[in-house]
């Protein structure tokens, strides 16, 4: 636990390291002038502006898409698992016909304090959704956008503190911890039989691992599933789907290059060979490095730290390029670049707009400079277009891949960054962010993708990472007195943005016993102690509060 309090206690203490990384913004020059206050005037008002652009687009798919997954904003109707067209993957990886936007939506409602539209929620979710649909579903998307809400959402009702407010339905027994393991037990066959343990990439709800399933999967989609896999094994006491789950991340790391240390972003699950070596920190790996760091914090095993620093270490060793400080010296500003895992040559000239999360990882490591100027290089192409495209190609300057699909990673970096520093700067970034996607790509009913970051045309889809992330990460922005940001150092979110709390009790292993009997004699005898005190109080005519 002691490890634990150390990492956020180097997230709320570093800021006396930075002030000279800030003059730019705090001086008396144009920009200083610009970022250098945000008034509490404009953070109410960005404040109201984003729970607006949320429920805009929550209120518009309950009532035009509810209950399939997706809301199509510009002709106002649902979008579910494509059936005509099993290979639509864009499609079906996702959204598999289990109400995916609501359900994705749960924690976004609590953290808003929204609580009769939470238990409203929670119930349509009761009521409505199964799992026993034979559609074909990526595990890694099910995983961290089903499970991991349901079991955020669980964990919110259960809180005795209720911090957010009253969030607890009525007769509420347990049902979204039922759901989630009734979604997790269908996902284990995608583990079983493979030589590897890494799991194939997709499994049908109802069947199984299909017959003409593909052999290869990435590594972040193999890799990314130990936090809901792991709080879900210590909430039911059954180790399987942790274990499972970490073997998956084992195998993967023994994989690794014996060269450099890296591994490549498309593994083949039987033979353990890599069909991808390109090694970098967008898709195909970025939650990958962003979880080894993450399940450290929420279960405490050394092992996952001794990872993460390690891939950290490499990572700067051989993808960096640029000036060897970050904010001052010769050279270009410092960039993370695709190499080959086996030679750290550089692959190709292209970041994604997924690597714009990594500023997030470096803020949780504590190298606030370097998270800086990642999150500085992202802002920076964000500015030049009014979003993020999905491919940049930095050594032309311009996009590869066009579309950009609402994503979320440049608003947690900013948030994150907002939380570690306190500078208005960020909160000028938040605005622009708003800014933009309420102009560009607000719809009919709802916010689309945008199809060109230069014409600013539009999609039919709003993915629910829109609402789970986008919004959500934008209102704690804002919202300086939420609970979450009060209480920072006890709340770890899950690269879809779903609320853990950071609690000794996930850290412990049930199927342990002794270690889980000496918890729980601690927590009687603590109990009992308070029962003791509050009993003498109330005879002593003692009013001050106990706890």
């Amino acid at each position: 636990m002691k490890k634990v309090i150390l990492f956020f206690t180097v997230m709320v203490l570093f800021s006396y390291k930075i002030q000279g990384l800030h003059r730019y913004w705090n001086d008396n020059t144009v920009n200083g002038k610009k970022y250098g206050e945000f008034s509490d005037e404009e953070r109410v008002e960005m404040l109201e502006g984003t729970k607006r652009m949320f429920h805009f687009g929550y209120d518009n798919y309950i009532k035009y898409a509810f209950p399939d997954d997706e809301l199509n904003p510009i002709y106002c109707t649902g979008r579910g698992h494509d059936h005509a067209d099993p290979s639509n993957i864009n499609i079906n990886d996702a959204l598999g016909d289990y109400i995916l936007t609501l359900v994705d939506s749960l924690d976004t409602l609590a953290i808003m304090g929204n609580s009769s539209e939470f238990k409203r929620a929670v119930s349509l979710v009761v009521e409505n959704l199964s799992f026993e649909k034979a559609n074909t579903i990526q595990v890694f998307e099910a995983t961290i956008r089903v499970l991991g809400s349901l079991l955020s959402a669980h964990l919110i009702i259960t809180d005795p503190n209720q911090p957010f407010g009253d969030m607890v339905p009525p007769q509420y027994d347990n049902e979204l911890l039922s759901l989630a393991n009734d979604l997790a037990t269908r996902l284990l066959p995608a583990f079983e039989n493979t030589a590897t343990g890494i799991p194939f990439p997709r499994v049908n709800l109802k069947h199984g691992v299909p017959v003409n399933s593909v052999n290869t999967t990435c590594t972040a989609g193999a890799g990314t599933l130990v936090l809901e896999f792991g709080v879900l094994s210590r909430l039911l006491g059954d180790p399987t789907y942790e274990a499972f789950a970490r073997r998956a991340v084992k195998r993967l790391w023994s994989f690794r290059s014996n060269v450099t240390g890296m591994l490549g972003h498309v593994i083949n699950v039987q033979t353990g060979e890599w069909v991808g070596e390109m090694s970098g920190l967008g898709a195909g790996l970025d939650s990958f490095f962003e979880y080894l760091l993450k399940t450290f914090i929420m279960f405490g095993e050394d092992e996952d730290l001794k990872m993460f620093n390690e891939s950290y270490e490499t990572i700067k060793f051989h993808m960096r390029r640029g000036r060897q400080r970050c904010n001052y010296g010769n050279g270009y500003p410092p960039i993370y670049v695709n190499v080959n895992m086996k030679t750290g040559i550089t692959f190709n000239n292209w970041i994604d707009s997924l690597q714009a999360a990594w500023a997030g990882v470096q803020v949780l490591k504590g190298d606030i400079e370097e998270a800086i100027c990642s999150h500085a290089l992202f802002y920076s192409i964000w500015q030049k277009y009014g979003f993020l495209p999905e491919r940049y190609n930095w050594h032309l300057k311009a996009p590869d891949v066009l579309f950009y699909p609402l994503r979320p990673e440049l608003v947690e970096s900013t948030y994150l960054l907002y939380q570690a520093t306190k500078n208005p700067f960020y909160l000028h970034v938040g605005r622009d962010i708003f800014n933009s996607i309420d102009e560009h790509a607000k719809a009919k009913c709802g916010y689309g993708t945008v199809h060109d970051v230069n014409t600013k045309s539009l999609e039919d889809r709003m993915e629910s990472f829109f609402l789970s992330e986008t919004c959500k990460y934008l209102y704690l922005l804002f919202d300086k007195d939420n609970h979450v940001n009060r209480e920072q150092s006890k709340y770890l979110f899950s690269t879809e943005g779903h609320l853990f709390p950071v609690d000794r009790k996930l850290r412990l292993k049930p199927w342990q016993k002794d270690e889980f009997d000496t918890y729980a004699k601690k927590k009687k005898r603590k109990v009992a102690s308070v029962v003791n005190a509050r009993h003498n109080a109330t005879y002593s005519n003692i009013s001050t509060p106990l706890l």
